[in-house]
């Protein structure tokens, strides 16, 4: 098995009862199948990022600090992050 951690931030992080969450997957597994172990951890993160099953379109995902897709092959110890489209100035 390999462990991943994943960084969640603002609502994402209060929905899912913290910002870290480790979770456990395949040592074949994609940031897909963590997605689905955090989905499965977190109740009601589901409604939040989930669309139709997919990913919603708000929701960035982050692999090791680098853009990711629920595709990306996963290392053990790798770092996911998710957040909300970001606004500033």
């Amino acid at each position: 098995m390999h462990t991943v951690t994943w960084r969640l931030f603002a609502d994402l992080a209060e929905i899912a009862g913290g910002r870290e969450h480790s979770v456990d997957v395949d040592p074949d597994g994609t940031v897909g199948d963590a997605l689905d172990a955090l989905v499965a951890a977190c109740d009601g993160l589901d409604d939040r990022i989930l669309d139709d099953g997919a990913l919603a379109d708000d929701v960035n995902l982050m692999q090791n600090g680098t853009p990711a897709s629920p595709d990306s092959k996963l290392e053990d110890g790798d770092e996911l992050a998710m957040f909300p489209p970001v606004t500033g100035g």
